[in-house]
């Protein structure tokens, strides 16, 4: 089988250069990776004790080795969620592998939606049939709001990843429940319903995140394969460790924004099509 890893995209230079300046100004506005907090002190902004959030910026490094819809009224144009219909147990801890059988994986990308990153994402996924699971950023909403429409319409999940992106086992409980709630308001005002999955920011749940997420109705999940796009922007690095990695039930960590990742988006042209001719099936975890 041939490979075309840089099929022509279709677009006008025009339109190449809007798409290339927008993503520009969003980098620019995003903090570059670091590592997660430890301790028990931490700098808490955004909502605590009832207190409103307020945007701020978020460290996107994860933490290596860590492991029916409700109904709903609108309250000052937010949909709010007012009543589990499912029980969802708790979990002690978040599940790292897929929980069906066979030779299946999952790719996951964290951080975004993104106005010019996530839509390359999508265009690599749909070229090839496959599905991926986005765990978006609350914050990035309201600026993206088509390109998360657009994650599901193509049929791909949309996940909680919080509002601002904070480290949940450094924060007050109140404010992990906002984090995690206030994003499921959102992606259930633009998508009818609220997310079924959760990731904490940097991997770093602990018991009152997990049991915050179940009272929201959403299974928690981790991942195993780590791409490492947060540290080594480097296309053929990403390449190697998902391919060489990759085993039947396999969750495989990227993002799609946050920063810089152009190297993720052309080393997922690459790594996908062979996934595929190496007889996996790409699945959601759910």
């Amino acid at each position: 089988m041939k490979y075309d890893k840089y099929p022509k995209r279709g677009v006008s230079r025009r339109t190449a250069l809007c798409l290339g300046l927008l993503g520009a100004y969003q980098l620019a506005l995003a903090p570059d990776a670091h590592a997660p907090r430890s301790g028990t002190a931490a700098v808490r902004t955004g909502l605590a004790d009832g207190k409103p959030l307020r945007r701020a910026s978020y460290g996107l490094r994860p933490a290596a080795g860590r492991t029916g819809t409700a109904p709903m009224t609108t309250s000052g144009g937010m949909a709010r969620i007012v009543g589990p219909t499912r029980p969802v147990a708790v979990r002690a801890a978040a599940h790292t592998t897929l929980r069906e059988t066979g030779k299946k994986i999952a790719l996951t990308f964290d951080d975004g939606p993104h106005a010019t990153q996530t839509p390359e994402i999508l265009r690599i996924l749909r070229r090839h049939g496959a599905r991926a699971t986005f765990f978006v950023i609350g914050e990035n909403i309201p600026w993206n709001r088509d390109v998360l429409r657009r994650i599901a319409a193509e049929g791909h999940v949309v996940g909680n990843h919080s509002y601002t992106h904070p480290q949940l086992d450094l924060i007050s409980t109140p404010r992990v429940r906002a984090e995690l709630e206030q994003t499921c308001e959102l992606v259930a005002k633009e998508l009818g319903a609220p997310p079924r999955v959760a990731r904490a920011p940097y991997g770093m749940w602990h018991g009152p995140s997990l049991e915050i997420c179940a009272q929201l109705q959403m299974e928690p999940f981790q991942w195993d394969i780590d791409t490492l796009d947060w540290d080594h922007r480097d296309q053929a690095f990403i390449e190697r460790t998902v391919l060489r990695k990759a085993h039947a039930g396999a969750i495989v960590l990227a993002h799609d924004g946050g920063g810089n990742r152009w190297a993720t988006v052309r080393a997922l042209e690459y790594y996908l099509p062979r996934l595929l001719d190496e007889g996996y099936t790409l699945v959601q975890p759910a």
